[in-house]
């Protein structure tokens, strides 16, 4: 096929196989027949996802460039957006979280983009309508040592940053470093990418490709909001008993941070900065602290015996950090010199410098971290889980992990050091655990997300934070939006909540229809069980949807938070029926990028919007043959059924922070004489 430039297009008609290609001439790229990129400079190349993987998937190619000179860090012009696309953008907002952003044009694609996927539509027809949108994917990803985002130019440029992290790891040229595809289905379109770039790349697997941690069937309580660091024994023991005594028993139990053994070497600091001290402490034994030693409680191993054999609690896992805890390791101590720990202090890349700064690294950068040898971190890893496996514990969740693409100077560089890491904390768990028993948190960076061989949980937003009530809805429009991405390597983890908060129907619904696992971190006795009894059966077992939880296909391009309109709208599979979570996110609170002056002030607004039984992706697989399109949808808080066609549409209207659920049931009609619903009745709980 013959491609001329932006301004003279051929008449030679494409073949379908051509139109397919992405194909870069003359400064234009083109992806699904249509030009996504115009004025790309020359240094910018283009070249096929591999030949044999180019005839499954002829649309793949990698995005790269050449520069006159190396360097560690490379920011590279790819050209600009064509008119008549739209995107949405998954970038860091801080060092360890992905957040959505929505805009047409390059300047607004925020620094640390490490999703862009793009929507044109025809002239004439709904975007949302299937086969009148062509969806493009760009995926900045891991190039060798080197790792790429997306950014935007004031110049309406879009850029790709491509960066060691390491001053002494250097290139001249980017070959693999952006990952472009295209389709007309966007979840096809991702699923389909990752797990063509997952074979390629060989450094990742796919979520299908992954041992699926048994305790995600099960409810969960966590101790952090219950008690945070001063966590200890007998809280945990009345924490589950109460829980037990409601209806709602925890099998599956995650002691967070506060039982480690750790020191904080700077008690005579100002007084003003005592806060920014927490966050640099360090670990000086791998064992339990003195709360967990005691009359009461002999050791760690008598208490998950006790709370395991008396409470039924299936699944303990205990919480660390990467680094072994938030400061790292004191170099000085007995049992962490056989590491050889140093002192490091943080480097921030100016992508994340140039989003949201968070007091925890400011403390780090302030006070350094004790990083350990590369070379002896499986040791360490391995040091630590055969202790806790020794005394019963069944899995961990790892914290703080994106510190370190911070640390990495004289390392080897950010790729090099987080894969070492990351295959080492692999290997440790299947070795000590024997089960894939593993959730990683503050891991939203590239180098983390593709280098997860085995990894199969991740949390997919910052923090619940029950004490911000601004923060609320983003926290589900975070994990629903960033799934998009993390869903097809994890199982998102969309973190703990209160059952007695004036937030828990809407927390609750949002866990119940997400595909991952449903926990709270109630304080003991403080709990509402008509919210936990819609989640969990008596035998303490979850119902657990078939996919990660994104959002509907007409919400992709929209701000759920802040646009004034729209309704966040949510949809899974289960075994026999369709889920859709409709949530008003709006006038609640406000995206925190960029920091502006202005004070936000709450404010009740009333969205009516409409959902539809096409809603539900691939519907098609749990309806079966015969099925004539037909659908019963129950909206579970009305206690309403209505009968509607595939692309028939029911009006949704919802007050700020309500949110109302649909099960989309497809009506099979066997014979004249019988009809029947392919799901199962609802009994108490809000899905099946």
């Amino acid at each position: 096929m013959s491609v001329a430039s932006p301004h003279h297009r051929s008449t030679v008609m494409p073949t379908p196989r051509q139109q397919m290609m992405a194909q870069l001439e003359h400064g234009s790229l083109l992806v699904g027949g249509r030009e996504l990129l115009a004025r790309a400079p020359p240094n910018v190349t283009l070249r096929p996802a591999g030949v044999a993987d180019a005839e499954a998937a002829p649309g793949t190619a990698f995005l790269g460039a050449r520069a006159a000179e190396p360097s560690s860090r490379h920011v590279f012009s790819v050209g600009t957006l064509a008119s008549g696309w739209r995107w949405m953008s998954l970038f860091r907002f801080k060092i360890w979280w992905m957040a959505p952003a929505t805009g047409a044009g390059a300047a607004a694609v925020p620094a640390e983009t490490q999703m862009l996927l793009l929507e044109s539509r025809d002239e004439a027809g709904s975007a949302a309508a299937e086969g009148s949108a062509v969806y493009a994917l760009m995926l900045p990803v891991l190039d060798g040592d080197f790792r790429a985002s997306l950014q935007g130019s004031p110049q309406n440029e879009l850029q790709f940053c491509f960066e060691s992290g390491d001053p002494d790891v250097q290139t001249m040229e980017a070959v693999d470093a952006v990952f472009i595809n295209s389709g007309d289905n966007p979840f096809k379109l991702m699923k389909e990418s990752i797990k063509l770039l997952s074979k390629i790349k060989g450094t990742f697997r796919h979520i299908e490709d992954k041992e699926i941690p048994a305790n995600l069937d099960w409810f969960g309580w966590c101790t952090w909001d219950a008690f945070y660091k001063a966590v200890n024994p007998a809280g945990i023991e009345e924490g589950i008993q109460s829980l037990h005594e409601g209806g709602a028993p925890p099998r599956f139990l995650i002691i967070d941070d506060g039982w480690q053994e750790t020191v904080d070497e700077f008690k005579e600091v100002d007084e003003t900065l005592r806060e920014q001290t927490v966050f640099a402490q360090r670990l000086i034994d791998l064992k339990e602290n003195h709360k967990f030693r005691g009359e009461t409680c002999k050791n760690l191993g008598n208490l998950v015996k006790k709370i395991k054999e008396k409470h039924g609690v299936k699944f303990v896992y205990m919480w660390h950090a990467l680094l072994g805890y938030w400061g790292g390791v004191l170099a000085t101590s007995d049992a962490m010199k056989k590491y050889n720990p140093k002192l490091a202090y943080p480097v921030q890349s100016p992508g994340n410098v140039a989003n949201l700064r968070d007091i925890a690294i400011d403390s780090l950068e302030k006070f350094g971290v004790g990083i350990i040898d590369p070379d002896k971190i499986y040791e360490f890893y391995n040091d630590q889980h055969s202790y806790l496996s020794s005394v019963g514990v069944d899995g961990v969740k790892v914290d703080v992990q994106n510190v370190l693409e911070t640390l990495v100077h004289g390392f080897g560089g950010r790729v090099a050091v987080t894969r070492k890491y990351q295959h080492a904390l692999e290997d440790s768990i299947a070795q000590n655990f024997k089960r894939n028993n593993l959730i990683c948190c503050m891991s939203h960076n590239s180098d983390s997300i593709f280098s997860a061989l085995k990894s199969a949980v991740a949390r997919a937003s910052e923090d619940f934070m029950p004490r911000e009530p601004t923060l609320q809805t983003l926290h589900i429009g975070y994990v629903a939006f960033n799934s998009i991405l993390l869903g097809e390597i994890f199982i998102p983890d969309w973190d703990m909540f209160l059952s007695k908060h004036e937030t828990a129907e809407f927390h609750g619904a949002a866990r119940a229809l997400s595909g991952g696992g449903v926990y709270v971190s109630d304080k003991p006795g403080v709990h509402d069980f008509s919210v936990l009894k819609k989640l969990v059966l008596p035998d303490g077992s979850i119902l657990r949807a078939r996919y990660a939880g994104r959002p509907t296909r007409d919400c992709l391009f929209n701000d759920p938070v802040m646009d004034g309109k729209s309704l966040l709208k949510i949809w899974n599979l289960n075994n026999s029926s369709g889920v859709i979570g409709a949530f008003n996110c709006q006038g609640a609170g406000q995206w925190v990028w960029p920091v502006k002056d202005i004070a936000y002030v709450p404010t009740s607004i009333n969205i009516t919007d409409h959902l539809s039984p096409s809603d539900v992706e691939s519907l098609d697989e749990i309806a079966g043959d015969n099925w004539s399109g037909e659908t019963a949808v129950y909206a579970f808080n009305s206690c309403s059924l209505s009968r509607l066609q595939k692309h028939q549409n029911l009006e949704v209207s919802l007050s700020t922070m309500a949110c109302e659920i649909y099960t989309i049931s497809p009506i099979k009609k066997c014979s004249v004489y019988y009809t029947r619903f392919s799901a199962k009745p609802f009994s108490s709980h809000l899905w099946d």
